[in-house]
């Protein structure tokens, strides 16, 4: 038996020694969680940024450390209340008697964790998995092994007996999701998710998969460009544009295309002046991730795209995967930059007509993670909001949703499979039990056979009139 099996046996037998825990022992669970993200706050940003090769101190705090703080903080101040048992109707014909649903564990959960958000993507679904009362088994990606170092230090020290970290390539991985895990929850492309979901298929392991897309920018024709231009670059160069809901694409007014390109470039160079040594822009993870993405970029410049680099310098290869954003015009259908996800600072800027037009750009494609709407006009947003599909949207903002800890997060068809923060993660890692109880008196005696009785058919009778 391999030692990912035998791990895995431990905490089956460890769950089965405490199938519910109390409310003051998951408490108590959650707060030494906190302490100890607390206490490991700055040895998990260096190692962040040697595992980037080079990530903001600042930029790691405020993505990941930050809201893994205040998601616990969250679900401590929510719990208890979480975990009251929901009283529910019961029909007359079954009186007296009492209806209830109780929140149980589910078991031990699964959690691969990816590489772009190391920190925050393991301890968001873990502190969801805390709380409902489960035991937890991470796999942390295998390109992030300063970062995991540090993430097994702070769970030995906060959760020894709660959770076990795998680490490996990909038949670890592989080995990891086949696994019969009473939940897995996976975050990644939606390629590897496919693959994640037929292991757990044989198993019949319910599946959460948090994957990515194409998440769209709309900007109506009655938003100020020069103020959603901020917002949109926020968004996109966080992380260097490395995260799964980073705007991928811009649609925009024709008429309003040079003054995005002149807005976007200006902000950019407020954000990161002196940009070759800027000490707030994220670097490429390793060097297959940069030059896909440089691959993309030339790509789309050698079959006539416009390209314009924010930082007023052409894009050249270097060695520290450092790149600026770039902005695409005219890129062909076709491209991959257009029929692949991103995941890195180039933003396709695709001008438009009529918003019906730009909105059934985005209807006739797969439903992404995210979608980000620039207006101030209410019609406009009901318009989009109903005529759309997407994980989730962002209305005059990007990215900060994620942190809405009372928000559901999750995909849509290729973009994800359930959802997961605040109470949804509690309840996606819960099974919500239902309880029917009657007491001395037993009402149901009057449908028992036999049936042939003038009681039973006058009873029947009126209840099916």
């Amino acid at each position: 038996m391999s030692l990912v099996k035998q791990q895995f046996q431990q905490l089956q037998q460890a769950y089965a020694s405490c199938p519910y825990p109390s409310y003051q022992q998951r408490q108590q669970q959650l707060s030494a969680l906190r302490q100890a993200v607390t206490a490991h706050s700055s040895a998990l940003c260096q190692a962040v940024s040697r595992d980037f090769g080079y990530r903001s101190i600042d930029e790691t705090r405020l993505l990941e450390i930050m809201p893994s703080l205040s998601g616990i903080d969250y679900q401590l101040k929510q719990l208890k209340g979480w975990l009251k048992p929901e009283k529910r109707h019961v029909h007359y014909s079954f009186m007296p008697a009492s209806n209830r649903v109780i929140m149980q564990p589910l078991g031990v959960v699964g959690i691969i964790v990816p590489w772009n958000y190391p920190i925050f993507l393991a301890l968001g679904p873990l502190m969801a998995a805390i709380a409902a009362g489960n035991k937890a088994m991470l796999k942390l990606s295998e390109f992030t092994p300063a970062t995991n170092e540090v993430l097994v230090s702070l769970c030995q020290q906060a959760l020894a007996t709660e959770v076990v970290i795998i680490q490996g390539d990909a038949d670890i991985a592989a080995e990891f999701a086949s696994l019969p895990f009473n939940h897995l929850l996976f975050t990644g492309s939606t390629a590897v998710g496919r693959k994640v979901m037929q292991a757990a298929a044989d198993n019949l392991t319910p599946v959460t998969l948090e994957l990515g897309g194409k998440s769209p920018v709309l900007i109506a024709p009655d938003a100020n460009i020069s103020d959603m231009a901020k917002r949109i670059l926020f968004g996109k160069t966080a992380n260097a544009g490395q995260t799964c809901v980073a705007p991928d694409y811009v649609l925009v007014p024709a008429a309003q295309l040079e003054p995005l390109i002149n807005a976007l470039c200006q902000g950019f160079q407020q954000f990161y002046p002196d940009f070759a040594s800027n000490p707030d822009y994220s670097a490429i993870i390793n060097p297959a991730q940069y030059q896909r993405i440089m691959t993309m970029l030339q790509h789309a410049s050698s079959n006539g795209a416009r390209v314009i680099s924010c930082d007023g310098k052409a894009a050249t290869a270097n060695s520290e995967r450092r790149l600026a954003l770039q902005l695409i015009v005219g890129a062909s259908e076709n491209s991959q930059l257009l029929q692949q996800e991103i995941f890195g600072p180039l933003l396709p800027l695709i001008p438009y007509d009529n918003l019906n037009d730009a909105l059934h750009y985005i209807q006739q494609r797969p439903r992404p993670l995210a979608l980000y709407l620039m207006s101030d006009d209410n019609a406009t947003q009901q318009h989009v909001l109903q005529q759309s599909h997407a994980g989730g949207v962002c209305i005059n903002d990007t990215l900060v949703h994620v942190a809405q800890h009372d928000l559901p997060f999750g995909g849509i068809g290729p973009s994800g499979l359930g959802n997961y923060h605040g109470k949804e993660g509690f309840l996606r890692f819960s099974h919500q039990k239902a309880v029917h109880q009657k007491g001395r008196f037993n009402s149901g005696q009057f449908i028992y056979p036999p049936f042939k009785r003038t009681l039973f058919k006058a009873l029947l009778k009126w209840l099916t009139r």
